[in-house]
């Protein structure tokens, strides 16, 4: 494993730190603003919104700056929004914080993907890009339940002083660790815009929102659902995030092996499950054990669709992927933030603490559904072309690609299969 992929994992552990702990720290930041649950759920819309902002504005504005230095002032914006949330004199200059501080978010992520596809062998890319996120299912697993032990036991404000910290040994490791790799020659803003134009790309970002939306429809609100309705203490909650990390990582793992593979079929089974899980969760809150289980399912399930999304927004727009990358990362928190506040609606509208449960369920069961569209308008492509007698259809650009640009080309069996759907 090359050892920027160990830099960039790092930096993701500290990014998947700040996201995911808040929600375990709920109650206490909104006891300490006097605001009520759902209010401080804006923490999460807040910092998702400014995710979905901040990919496509700052992955333009560093379109002329080489990607280790653009992952280096992106680690600096992050440790100066956490800095800002730490010490916060009042919730919405938290709120400030918060967005300041995932603005780094989308870029990072999405650069970050393309620069560990481009140091690995083709049929090995989904697997560099997991390893990458496997620093945010490894902040599920031991910085947040570690940041909400610290937020309960000493206040909140120390934990997002040490994310601070966190992010300051992140951008230290992509200074020494990630090689200097230089803006390609001929990427252009206006070459990046056309990745867009493939209707497959919208939707593999539409399957995105919903899919992952469901998952934090869920988990925005699982420190009350699961003391208020679970029976769990407020110190259990950590343990509980601890088996939601192990989950990520697990799915992580599995979609990191057989994205490569078979990735339609892994986004079939992945996001049918999480929307019967979710469904279930209505009910198994109620039980602890019951309760357990759902959430370590969640978090498998949920972030077994990962990679491959990410890795079939880079096949599809395999000419032109930085900043489609960097948007489908934002589109991973548009579903966070839709979710969020989904979550928020129906718990204030007195539907109690698993209401969130079936929202996320309709939202991945959603994803399912146009993930099953996606794969037919992929299967009617090549039979239209034939009928026509062109040949099968390509929108790949002519003359130099992206170092990233071969995902698609040589990106394991399913992809070479279906290569002459995706062009």
């Amino acid at each position: 494993m090359p050892l920027a992929l160990l830099a960039l994992a790092v930096g993701a552990f500290g990014i998947g730190t700040t996201e995911f702990v808040v929600m375990g720290l709920l109650p206490d930041i909104a006891g300490d603003y006097g605001v009520s649950i759902p209010t401080a759920g804006l923490l999460v819309t807040g910092y998702a919104l400014g995710v979905v902002i901040g990919a496509p504005l700052l992955t333009i504005l560093g379109n002329k700056v080489s990607r280790k230095r653009m992952l280096m002032l992106l680690m600096g914006l992050f440790v100066a929004g956490n800095i800002l949330s730490a010490v916060a004199p009042s919730f919405g200059v938290m709120v400030t914080g918060r967005v300041i501080a995932s603005l780094a978010h989308g870029s990072f992520f999405g650069i970050g993907s393309v620069v560990a596809a481009g140091l690995v062998a083709p049929d090995k890319k989904a697997g560099a890009i997991a390893t990458m996120f496997t620093g945010l299912t490894v902040a599920n697993i031991v910085g947040v339940p570690l940041g909400t032990f610290i937020g309960q036991a000493v206040g909140w404000r120390t934990t997002f002083a040490v994310v601070a910290a966190l992010g300051v040994l992140g951008l230290l490791g992509i200074a020494r660790l990630v090689p200097a790799m230089p803006r390609p020659e001929g990427t252009h803003l206006r070459r990046e815009l056309t990745a867009f134009r493939n209707p497959q790309v919208l939707l593999a970002m539409a399957m995105t929102v919903l899919g992952f939306g469901g998952v934090f429809a869920a988990i925005t609100y699982i420190a009350p659902m699961m003391t208020e309705v679970a029976g769990y203490s407020d110190g259990a909650v950590t343990w509980l995030l601890v088996l939601f990390g192990v989950g990520m990582f697990l799915g992580n793992l599995i979609g990191g092996r057989y994205a490569d593979r078979a990735l339609m079929s892994l986004l079939y089974t992945a996001l049918g499950g999480l929307a019967v899980v979710l469904a279930l969760f209505t009910v198994l809150a109620h039980q602890k054990i019951l309760a357990a289980v759902a959430i370590l399912l969640v978090g498998a399930l949920g972030f077994a669709t990962v990679p491959p999304l990410q890795k079939r927004v880079l096949d599809q727009a395999h000419g032109a992927p930085t900043l489609a990358s960097a948007v489908n990362i934002g589109a991973f928190n548009l579903g966070n933030a839709l979710a969020a506040w989904l979550g928020g609606l129906v718990i204030a509208a007195g539907f109690g603490y698993t209401a969130p449960n079936w929202v996320g369920a309709l939202l991945a069961a959603a994803a399912l559904g146009l993930a099953l569209w996606s794969a037919a308008l992929e299967r009617r492509a090549p039979a239209t072309s034939e009928a026509l007698g062109s040949g099968p259809v390509s929108t790949e650009p002519a003359g130099p690609t992206d170092d990233a640009a071969g995902s698609a080309r040589a990106a394991g069996s399913e992809a070479a299969t279906r290569a002459p759907a995706r062009r």
